[in-house]
């Protein structure tokens, strides 16, 4: 029989988890029942009872597998570094808030069996904030226009990856990786499945303005230099328009010496604007540097507390 992974990452979801937990099993037992399965739970040291729940169900049931890490590793490290802890013949990543319809496994196997390596689900509508979901669907947009790569528009990660890829995943030795930009890199055979995203019923998100700004920084400089190369542009066109306002400025003294007073606005104005273009380039070339400081440090992604059921 083959096997199948499904991978949590979670932290402070007790209003969840147990909930996770049931309907995948649940999918398995109904649906699934020629398939033999593990759900790894990947913990990002939660402060509330999710580990204490995790505990609990993995006495009672020897399919769930639980890494609890040292401390939080940040919604980027943790959940790549669970998915390359399965050993299924595929992976399945499901987010802990049930905004991940654990029943769409059943079309991803179904994909799977048909000869895909991957197939990923892609929002086509959410029942999320709308502001929120038209940001994303903006961010995504342009994350694609500037990418090297065909990024996957409104694709969270959420979706079946089959053991080959998980071998790759394995190799890549990024300490901070962007994962739904190295999905769309791989290649190999591809299928879409489309959702609606119901909205989070229990709980709080644990994303915030940083955590968001930290994943879509990331997705861009992991996968575009055309920051850098609107920076020069940009430099040489302010560059020359100075020039020209400089020369407009001293033939007009010249023609008209006595009458002709240029005033100190101009210089205050353009000023400002030229520092403040300058200080956005300077933070968009510490972002690279950053990130290549965080490639040289190649620290692990994770620091593992504990391990269950993995014996």
């Amino acid at each position: 029989m083959k096997r199948i992974s499904i991978v949590t990452a979670c932290y402070n979801e007790e209003e969840n988890i147990e909930e996770v937990y049931t309907q995948v099993r649940e999918v398995f037992r109904k649906q699934l029942s020629d398939y033999t399965y593990e759900h790894l739970f990947i913990d990002n040291s939660s402060q509330d009872r999710t580990v204490d729940i995790l505990k609990e169900i993995a006495k009672k049931d020897r399919n769930i597998k639980v890494i609890v890490n040292s401390q939080n590793f940040g919604h980027i490290r943790s959940p790549y570094h669970g998915l390359i802890q399965a050993d299924g013949d595929a992976v399945i990543s499901i987010v802990a808030d049930l905004q991940d319809p654990p029943e769409m496994i059943v079309d991803f196997v179904r994909k799977w069996e048909a000869g895909n390596d991957i197939v990923v689900a892609v929002k086509n509508q959410s029942l999320e904030n709308r502001i929120i979901y038209t940001v994303r669907i903006l961010y995504y947009r342009i994350l694609k226009q500037l990418s090297d790569v065909n990024i996957f528009e409104n694709f969270t990660g959420f979706g079946l990856y089959d053991r080959k890829i998980i071998r790759i995943l394995r190799e890549i030795n990024d300490p901070y990786p962007f994962f739904r930009g190295i999905i769309s890199e791989l290649g190999f055979k591809v299928a879409t499945v489309n959702y609606t995203q119901p909205r989070r019923n229990r709980g709080i998100t644990k994303n915030n303005f940083f955590t968001l700004y930290d994943m879509g920084i990331l997705g861009i400089i992991s996968n575009s230099k055309v920051p850098l190369r609107i920076a020069t542009f940009f430099g040489f066109i302010l560059s020359l328009a100075s020039l020209l306002s400089g020369l407009g400025f001293l033939v007009g003294k010249i023609l008209f010496w006595n009458t002709f007073q240029a005033g100190i606005a101009p210089m205050l104005i353009g000023n400002f604007f030229l520092f403040g273009v300058l200080l956005f380039f300077i933070g968009i070339l510490g972002e690279y540097v950053g990130a290549i400081y965080t490639q040289i440090l190649a620290r692990p992604r994770v620091y593992e507390q504990e391990r269950i059921n993995f014996d």
